[in-house]
């Protein structure tokens, strides 16, 4: 069982998500001759050396918008109904049919990365969830 917490860097509130497409814009303003990529990162509010990042995907053809991307830019959220293990006597036999391995991510935007890998008990999950959520 492997239980990994990895906490987001704190910001002083000015970081900002940047979409693909921002991201190109600011990486094909830096290639035009003669402008510096510090004066473009700083016009844009980003560290210069995270706009070279950027310039080294754009090169690579790994700053294109994947469908992966589309998909996470138009998530749902779905309901979600939580029974406990007491009121339901087939998510205990469903447990026993369960796989040995298996793997969930589940990001809190800047805040963790909570990774469960292999069997984990439900009340674990559950504490380490709860202790996020407030």
């Amino acid at each position: 069982m492997e239980l990994a917490i990895q906490p987001v860097a704190e910001s002083s509130g000015k970081r900002r998500y940047r979409t693909v497409e921002e991201k190109r814009h600011i990486v094909e303003e830096t290639l035009a001759e003669g402008v510096s990529v510090a004066v473009v990162a700083r016009r844009h509010g980003v560290n210069a050396n995270q706009v070279f990042q950027w310039r080294k995907l754009y090169r690579s053809g790994l700053l294109e918008p994947s469908s992966q991307q589309r998909q996470h830019d138009t998530a749902r959220l779905l309901p979600v109904t939580v029974v406990d293990e007491a009121e339901s006597g087939e998510e205990q036999n469903a447990s026993v049919a369960a796989p040995l391995s298996g793997a969930i991510h589940i990001e809190f935007p800047g805040r963790a990365l909570v990774s469960v890998e292999g069997r984990v008990e439900t009340a674990l999950v559950r504490a380490v969830l709860e202790s996020l959520r407030g």
